[in-house]
């Protein structure tokens, strides 16, 4: 039976336990993928400890777990000729609170090729991190000239979006731990450190202003970012809803499937880097630990 992790109540990452389930069948359009790789992400913290509860009541077991990359072993009735996959092809897809599993239906709609040059832990850290900075630089109009600040630029969408904002031919001013500040150079950007003081530090970068933020932390960094910015409409949060209702500020991100195939077609020609720290499937209690932490550089990812 093949083991999928889950927890019976909200609670810190100790009540993350794996479970033994029945394997699924692939229903009409559905594939049967054997997960090798499954992204961690800070939202499947908040689920873990209930911060949706208010608004989005859980089913206990609850499973968490929105990326994954792993292989076809079955598929469902349906499934067209022209389809993108087979039994045996390697996918990169997205899941709602499922992918920390062994196996996993999915529709095949919802799924692009994995090249074999892409590793499966680069691959499984891609669909959330991709799809949210790609869909986010959309959606606040980043382009040649712009001046982009990103709060937590050295985290999964903040690496990605650096990297995309760069080729779009903007400036990136990304904030980060200063242990991190080299690694942002690496990518391209310029790197200043968070916390009290941010307002002077970005201004004395850059006098003549700010034109677009990327906010994936929330708070204080919201507040800085109005005092830099005109235009409300170029200041987009991942975040903080707080902010959208009380600022006007857009929620951006969201998915986007041919916004996937291009990141994972960059990763092949090696035109985006992302850093992968990886656990095992049973260590899902130690990847949440060092997610919470905040002092993650790129993605965590799940090995199975």
């Amino acid at each position: 039976m093949p083991t999928v992790i889950a927890l019976t109540r909200f609670g810190p990452p100790e009540v993350l336990q794996p479970l033994q389930i029945e394997t699924p069948r692939p229903g009409p359009g559905q594939a049967l993928v054997r997960i090798r790789a499954a992204g961690v992400n800070p939202v499947d913290c908040k689920l873990r400890r209930g911060d949706f509860a208010g608004t989005h009541p859980a089913s206990f077991p609850q499973r968490l777990g929105n990326e994954f990359a792993g292989t076809v072993i079955a598929l469902g009735p349906d499934v067209g000729a022209d389809s993108v996959v087979a039994v045996g092809t390697d996918v990169v897809g997205s899941a709602t609170a499922q992918a920390y599993a062994e196996v996993l239906v999915v529709d095949t709609t919802g799924l692009v090729v994995k090249p074999p040059s892409v590793p499966w832990e680069l691959a499984a850290g891609l669909p959330a991190a991709g799809q949210t900075a790609h869909t986010a630089l959309s959606q606040l109009g980043v382009g040649p000239g712009d001046v982009l600040l990103i709060h937590a630029a050295a985290g999964g969408v903040g690496t990605i979006a650096t990297q995309l904002a760069r080729e779009l031919e903007a400036r990136v001013i990304g904030t980060a731990s200063e242990n991190n500040h080299d690694y942002l150079r690496s990518l391209g950007a310029t790197p200043t450190t968070y916390g009290p003081g941010l307002l002077d530090r970005v201004r004395a970068l850059v006098p003549d202003g700010v034109d677009v933020v990327l906010d994936l932390i929330g708070g204080e960094a919201i507040t800085t970012s109005l005092a830099l910015v005109q235009d409300r409409h170029r200041i987009g949060t991942t975040v903080d809803q707080r902010a959208v209702e009380e600022h006007g500020v857009r929620r951006v991100g969201g998915r986007s499937l041919p916004a996937l195939r291009e990141i994972v077609g960059k990763a092949v020609t090696g035109r985006l880097t992302l850093p992968v720290r990886t656990f095992p499937l049973r260590e899902a209690v130690a990847a949440h630990r060092l997610v919470e932490s905040g002092h993650v550089r790129g993605k965590v990812v799940l090995t199975v």
